[in-house]
């Protein structure tokens, strides 16, 4: 039935996203609930795009995955059926390679580094390397750091990693990861995690704070651990099919909405972990903050078998650890 819908989507939209009268309507579908930080940035986006346009541009949001997940939303823009869509850099990576770079255990210093390289010449050529497959990046959003959370062990060193099963998203990068530490990597679906959480089938799980919150994760784990192993940030993209049609001066609005929307959204990400902390503290969960460097010390070997498999990208890392 969902493929159905969909279909007749797709032939409604191939000629709605078009201008319509004088105003050109971009379709943009994402994943996340309308609580998100992350939806509301694109709230920001939807709001700075008309007004920079005088009302002559305007985006009409499908959220909660109404058209499909991430990767199928990207297949849509591919096609010219979706103009823009926001994913994860870790989805997008099986498309344009150079996304994989982001997923690196402790590629950033911390936060400042993280945006400056994002919004620097490493981050804007990244953003322009999706082209060649018909999908442009305009902007990074925050996506926030991954911890570790445990349900009945504390993690405070590397070592206490040792024989614990995580669970972790079914990426490479990740289950190289926590078996560089020391776990027990066990890749699912992020769905079946509350109760195998519950049910002891994995001891633990790594997030940001505002997912483990949302997905109630904190009424069932006693320790959340912030070792920030990874930022992978999430990216605002639109499709060269759509982009190829606009103006010069509407191609200025859209890059100028997306940069001033990701301005807003990294404000709303930092609310929301700062609130999403203050949850888990009232439902009992101890905040430990590790000694980052041991993680990062014991993980170095991720980046060293990254690079084996990938060596095109050590110019990228060379020149993210320099900057």
């Amino acid at each position: 039935m969902k493929q159905i819908v969909l279909v007749c989507f797709l032939a409604f939209a191939l000629s709605s996203c078009k201008k319509q009268g004088s105003v050109q309507t971009l379709y943009l579908a994402h994943t996340l609930p309308q609580t998100h930080p992350v939806h509301k940035g694109i709230l920001e986006f939807k709001k700075a795009l008309n007004e920079k346009s005088n009302g002559k541009m305007d985006v009409r949001i499908f959220p909660d995955g109404q058209l499909g997940s991430e990767r199928e939303v990207l297949e849509l823009l591919q096609i010219g059926s979706v103009a823009v869509t926001k994913v994860s850099a870790a989805t997008l990576s099986n498309f344009v390679p150079e996304y994989h770079v982001l997923g690196v255990p402790y590629l950033f210093r911390d936060k400042q580094h993280q945006f400056e390289v994002l919004e620097g010449e490493v981050g804007k050529s990244i953003l322009e390397k999706g082209s060649k497959f018909w999908l442009r990046g305009l902007c990074y959003y925050d996506a926030g750091s991954r911890s570790f959370y445990t349900a009945n062990k504390a993690i405070r060193t590397p070592e206490d990693l040792k024989g614990l099963k995580i669970r972790v998203m079914n990426n490479q990068m990740a289950i190289n990861m926590v078996n560089a530490l020391g776990g027990s990597p066990t890749p699912m679906a992020y769905g079946e995690l509350y109760t195998a959480i519950q049910q002891g089938v994995v001891d633990g799980a790594e997030n940001n704070p505002p997912s483990f919150v949302s997905s109630n994760h904190h009424e069932i784990s006693k320790y959340f651990t912030i070792d920030e192993h990874s930022s992978v940030p999430d990216v605002l993209l639109i499709g060269t099919k759509f982009w190829d049609k606009l103006s010069n001066q509407e191609r200025q609005w859209v890059q100028e909405a997306a940069d001033e929307s990701a301005k807003a959204q990294k404000i709303f990400w930092q609310e929301s972990v700062e609130e999403s902390m203050e949850i888990a503290k009232k439902f009992g969960v101890e905040i430990i903050i590790p000694e980052k460097s041991l993680f990062q010390d014991k993980s170095k070997s991720v980046l060293e078998d990254f690079l084996k498999d990938f060596p095109e990208m050590t110019d990228i890392v060379t020149k993210i650890n320099k900057q």
